[in-house]
């Protein structure tokens, strides 16, 4: 059986004032997507309901509570939100911002307006999509390929490196300062989803947006360590038995090589680790020469598997992820399903195989 997923302010330094933007170079300016349409409901709402993904990452959150700002200092009333399980993971609880946050239950239930972040379909908005289905108006703001077309205004674009690519842009659209608060988050959501300048979506423009944030006043050192280098010694000892139950598949994933591990409920209860500090186990295994694909099961509290998987550039993860009712990118996607693992990872290996017929290229030496 398969089923969706359900459901601290950082020490800064003196920073610049806050004043009018500057021109955005035009490659970052985006063009194609209905920006007319975004900004014109935005300026005629007085309320804003905001929703990004389950179990957020630094780029949904990050840019949803940016976003949140800017709202609220453009006078919007505004509230921010995702699906349960509604706990802020520790290593985004620097993000400023947190005080618009409101759990699931305290959403307007048919909002004259909401706006959808980084979330490729409904379902990943958990408990708030059938707040979204009842929104008068609902702007998606995303950049998953793998999207499923909902809203009714779509600022969408899978070439953007970070959903805080988009918003960087509706904010300069919206004639709004970017304050170092609002900086911060967007800076987090690039660094996030683009493995801190790592992954291949790292363009000349991903690093003069981050260039521009710099000058606003966040500090990369920081912001990098709440992200990637805090952890508590429990995490260690979690750590090292995944690494210990780690199997390594070198003919799965079309020959290119498979490594996956499981950590179950017991295995992070026993040291007191939650289940929202696991994120950076996925880093560790990936590194593994001999496998393109990285996979990591996690048991969440309620005794689902949530499927990270990460890809080196030549498997299509987030093609795979899709079949089984998730989603993500090509190099990095996931998915929340019931069974035991060595069942889970069975039909992930078959998902992963080529099609022969629709995808010649792939996996192709």
């Amino acid at each position: 059986m398969r089923r969706t997923r359900p459901g601290c302010t950082a020490v800064r330094a003196a920073a610049p004032a806050a004043g009018p933007r500057p021109p955005a170079p035009d490659g970052s300016r985006r063009p194609g997507l209905d920006w007319g349409g975004a900004v014109r409901l935005v300026r005629a709402a007085d309320e804003i309901v905001l929703a990004c993904h389950v179990v957020p990452d630094g780029d949904a959150l990050g840019s949803m509570l940016a976003l949140a700002q800017t709202l609220r200092g453009l006078g919007k009333r505004c509230v921010a939100s995702f699906g349960e399980p509604f706990t802020v993971p520790h290593s985004l609880r620097f993000l400023p911002g947190q005080e618009l946050l409101r759990a699931p239950a305290d959403v307007p239930a048919a909002p004259a307006l909401m706006i959808a972040l980084d979330s490729a379909g409904p379902e990943r908005l958990g408990s708030l999509a059938g707040v979204a289905r009842s929104a008068a108006e609902l702007i998606v703001v995303d950049h998953h390929a793998t999207g499923t077309g909902f809203g009714t205004v779509r600022l969408v674009d899978p070439g953007a490196a970070a959903t805080a690519v988009l918003v960087d842009e509706l904010i300069r659209r919206l004639g709004a300062p970017l304050t170092p608060s609002v900086a911060e988050g967007l800076y987090a959501g690039l660094a996030s989803d683009t493995g801190s300048f790592k992954y291949p979506c790292t363009t000349p423009q991903v690093h003069d947006l981050a260039g521009r944030l710099l000058a606003v006043g966040v500090r990369p050192e920081a912001v990098s360590r709440e992200l990637w280098d805090r952890a508590p010694f429990g995490y260690l000892q979690v750590l090292a038995g995944a690494l210990t139950r780690a199997r390594l598949e070198r003919d799965a994933a079309g020959g290119l090589g498979l490594v996956w591990t499981t950590i179950g409920q017991a295995d992070r209860e026993a040291p007191g680790v939650p289940y929202d500090q696991l994120e950076g186990v996925i880093d560790q295994l990936r590194r593994t020469d001999e496998a393109e694909v990285a996979v990591v099961l996690k048991e969440d509290d309620a005794g689902a598997w949530y499927v990270s998987t990460r890809s080196k550039g030549r498997v299509d993860v987030g093609r795979a992820c899709s079949r089984l009712g998730g989603g993500g990118h090509r190099d990095a996607a996931a998915y929340t399903a019931c069974g035991e693992p060595e069942e889970l990872v069975d039909q992930l290996r078959a998902a992963l195989r080529p099609d022969p017929d629709t995808d010649p290229a792939e996996n192709a030496p």
